[in-house]
């Protein structure tokens, strides 16, 4: 080995290592302010925990004296826990459903049949989804008070399918463009209708996507808090996004260690609902094998 050669050999380490020191020392103000974010984050779900095992919890994060569960037995009530999960799951549940219906109505003609009118009409969507929901509430409450709609869980139902119906018929056609027409062409020649075609091939094989439609409208309407607010007087039909208000007591009296216990056992359905929903729709998107040979 030459003079030259073991010269060069001995400087790459050093060039190589100062590249790292250099690229390290680049790196620590990105670490730094994702450490920040991640603490953000944490922070609150801290408290959170902590705070529904503290009998005396504050609005500070502290550990607890004593672990105790005695904010969950606090609200193991029906008036308290129960009838306003039971009215948040009817309630979004219901949205979802009657949405994803409609989205796969009305996506299946703009992703299968080719119009001048189609751009022009998801746009017209598009931008119905930069509406918000509290500018058209005051028409709405009167006209529910004109049609004695007020306080009907299947009327508020209706509505919030409404105000999720864009956006969901967008993520519907997306998803349903996914599917090769091809299949449905070889289930038409079999004697197969449009409507059977659409349930028996395009369906199942958008199921995955149909999830996450249903997911996304499940999870809006479960935090919604203003329009069951306003739609829905009586506090037996109110979900839990509202009644979430009865551990706010006058005069700034908040009871904090049962407000976490209720938001530990609110937050539950969905993060289930996401589980099942993700194991169950795994492989649904599995269609290049479907349009080989």
């Amino acid at each position: 080995m030459t003079t030259a050669a073991r010269a060069r050999r001995t400087r790459r380490p050093a060039a190589h290592g100062y590249r790292s020191v250099a690229q390290q020392r680049a790196r620590i103000p990105a670490d730094a302010a994702l450490l920040l974010i991640g603490v953000s984050f944490v922070l609150p779900l801290l408290w959170l925990l902590l705070a529904s095992l503290d009998s005396g919890a504050g609005h500070q994060t502290r550990l607890p004296e004593e672990l105790s569960l005695a904010n969950f037995s606090a609200i193991m009530t029906t008036g308290l826990l129960f009838q306003p999960l039971w009215n948040s799951l009817v309630l979004s549940a219901g949205t979802a459903a009657v949405t994803l219906v409609a989205a796969v109505l009305a996506a299946y003609p703009l992703s299968r049949y080719q119009s001048r009118f189609n751009r022009p009409f998801m746009y017209t969507i598009l931008f119905g989804t930069c509406l918000p929901i509290t500018a058209i509430m005051v028409p709405v409450y009167g006209l529910f008070v004109q049609l004695r709609l007020l306080d009907s869980m299947p009327a508020t139902i209706f509505f919030l399918a409404t105000t999720a119906l864009p956006m969901a018929i967008w993520m519907t056609k997306n998803f349903m463009d996914a599917v090769p027409v091809s299949l449905e062409e070889a289930a038409w020649v079999d004697g197969a209708s449009g409507l059977t075609a659409l349930r028996t091939i395009v369906l199942p094989l958008m199921r995955q996507g149909l999830g996450v439609v249903f997911i996304f409208v499940f999870i809006q309407a479960w935090g919604n808090f203003f329009v069951p607010f306003v739609l829905l007087l009586s506090e037996a039909r109110q979900p839990a996004a509202v009644s979430i208000f009865s551990f706010f007591g006058q005069h700034g009296a908040v009871a904090y260690g049962q407000l976490a216990a209720f938001s530990i056992l609110y937050s539950l359905p969905v993060l289930a609902l996401y589980v099942i929903v993700a194991k169950g729709a795994g492989s649904s998107f599995a269609m290049s094998g479907a349009v080989k040979g």
